[in-house]
């Protein structure tokens, strides 16, 4: 698989698996969940290098934790673009990004053997 099918596919797994356990994250209906996929997709592809670059003093002084901060603003972005959605604030969108970026190198280490 390609490496922005896997990210595709890390972002929907981990949106439906939060909105499984927390009461907070709501979907609406399935295309609502794919349009997400894809709206923080290209949220992640056009504006995260730039936010990424304007928070590199903070990323430095926490050795790239805060990298995980601007990728639940993203997630919060693109959460206000996509009507059917809602994931219930910052600290749900934190824990997204956390696991987000936890299953997408997981299917990149399947993905590998």
């Amino acid at each position: 698989m390609t490496r922005l099918a896997l990210k595709y596919l890390s972002i929907i797994l981990t949106i439906y698996l939060l909105s499984a356990i927390l009461n907070t994250v709501y979907i609406g209906d399935t295309p609502s969940l794919l349009f997400m996929g894809l709206i923080l997709l290209i949220v992640n592809l056009l504006l995260k290098p730039l936010l990424l670059l304007i928070t590199l003093p903070f990323n430095i002084l926490t050795l790239g934790l805060f990298s995980f901060v601007v990728n639940a603003w993203t997630i919060m972005l693109a959460d206000h673009f996509v009507y059917g959605i809602s994931m219930g604030g910052f600290l749900n969108s934190l824990l997204a990004a956390f696991i987000i970026a936890i299953l997408h190198q997981f299917l990149r280490n399947m993905n590998k053997t």
